[in-house]
């Protein structure tokens, strides 16, 4: 090779390889930092994906194990609920039984009956009174809705849709703006060049306005046949949810101030909890929820199968009387026992879920450091390697570097 000032061959290789081991040592620099393998989708990109998607599993499953924990929390409290039932009702059939003996007066079974009737409300209580997170656990889930056919013939507000009622109503059953009062109004307003829809509760002071013009005809959100779409008055808890038949009825005509309508809302005691918990990192309700339904166990609830409950029993006036309270009791002790069993039963189930997900938790997590963890010492002897390619071709490069120097003794003759 001719020698040359110009172009130094053996700087440039030296600077190129240079270059290319300390890229190579800043990698591995980075991955012993990091403690992972694959910094980057250049490191290895099926291994990033895969092991993207088993740290999301893996943080899933944990989080569904809270819920199991949650889960059986809920269940413990509902049980220590029945339990102080239980309880109760043993002291009321030791009463009943007590009365049912000839030995005592009217006016002694009149003592006896007043413990009984006390503790039957304490029972009510004790069944209200027991939450978790304001669910009602024993006592069933109070219900709200609106009378049918608010909008029907004969209503003052018939015109707001008599031939063809354009909404539904959906109440939330802890509608704090219902549950004071057995009434709330809709009114719905032209003024402004816009249509409003305002629901509205006298009692409590709530009120709430939505704008509903895109829904008239020539609006973005006119509705056509068979669609629907869903109104939310959250601070009243009501949704109202409008048909293809809105459109016609507001377009028609909405008189300002006068299209309102009462809307009667029916309070009552419905089902108790049926309570659904996640248990699993995916959607599908078969693999991935179990629900539990609890029972009622209220005074109006507790009793013989299709005949007497406990709230059935109006006094111990005569032998008699207090004979019938003892089955009455009697079987009231059977079906909450039923109910303690249901509890129990979900507990268990809800112990092994935890056990599984542990398990599950425990073999993703290996999956995803057998891809994604750094094996350090294989790295820290190749970081070493890099290391010293890095210092010799410093090393190198000084050495290229002071080549030229030399043609520079042939110039001097």
């Amino acid at each position: 090779m001719a020698l040359n000032i110009i172009s130094n061959y053996a700087a440039n290789v030296a600077h190129r390889n240079l270059t290319n081991s300390d890229q190579m040592a800043t990698r591995s620099l980075s991955k012993l930092s990091s403690g992972t393998r694959v910094v980057s989708a250049r490191d290895d990109a099926a291994s990033m994906a895969i092991g993207a998607r088993l740290n999301s599993e893996v943080q899933a499953l944990k989080t569904a194990t809270v819920n199991v924990g949650q889960a059986n929390s809920m269940l413990q409290i509902a049980d220590g609920g029945m339990a102080t039932i239980d309880d109760m009702l043993v002291r009321m059939k030791t009463l009943a039984v007590q009365a049912s003996s000839q030995n005592l007066s009217v006016v002694e079974r009149g003592f006896a009956f007043d413990e009984f009737s006390t503790l039957r409300e304490e029972l009510d209580r004790v069944a209200a009174s027991t939450k978790f997170n304001g669910v009602q656990l024993l006592s069933g889930q109070t219900i709200l809705g609106v009378n049918p056919g608010v909008f029907g013939a004969g209503n003052a507000a018939a015109d707001l849709g008599a031939d063809s009622g354009f909404v539904t109503f959906d109440i939330a059953s802890d509608a704090t703006g219902v549950a004071d009062t057995n009434t709330v109004t809709l009114d719905i307003a032209t003024a402004g060049g816009k249509t409003i829809m305002t629901m509205a509760n006298a009692a409590t002071g709530l009120s709430q306005s939505i704008d509903v013009s895109d829904y008239l005809a020539g609006g973005a959100k006119v509705i056509t046949g068979s669609q629907t779409d869903t109104l939310s008055f959250g601070q009243l808890g009501i949704s109202v949810t409008l048909n293809s038949n809105f459109t016609a009825t507001a377009t028609a005509g909405i008189d300002s101030g006068t299209d309102a309508a009462t809307l009667t809302i029916a309070e009552e005691t419905g089902a108790a909890a049926s309570l659904t918990f996640k248990v699993g990192s995916g959607n599908n309700p078969a693999q991935d929820d179990l629900q539990f339904d609890l029972t009622v166990t209220t005074s109006t609830t507790l009793g013989t199968p299709g005949g007497n409950k406990l709230s059935d029993v109006a006094s111990f006036a005569t032998a008699g009387d207090a004979s019938a309270a003892i089955e009455v009791v009697s079987d009231a002790i059977d079906m909450l026992q039923t109910a303690r069993s249901a509890v129990g039963v979900g507990q268990n189930r809800l112990d092994f879920a935890s056990k599984n997900l542990a398990s599950s938790i425990e073999n993703n997590e290996s999956a995803r450091s057998v891809l994604l963890d750094l094996d350090v010492a294989s790295e820290m002897t190749q970081f070493t390697s890099k290391q010293i390619l890095v210092q010799s071709g410093v090393a190198m490069l000084a050495q290229a570097n002071q080549m030229p120097q030399n043609l520079l003794r042939l110039l001097q003759g």
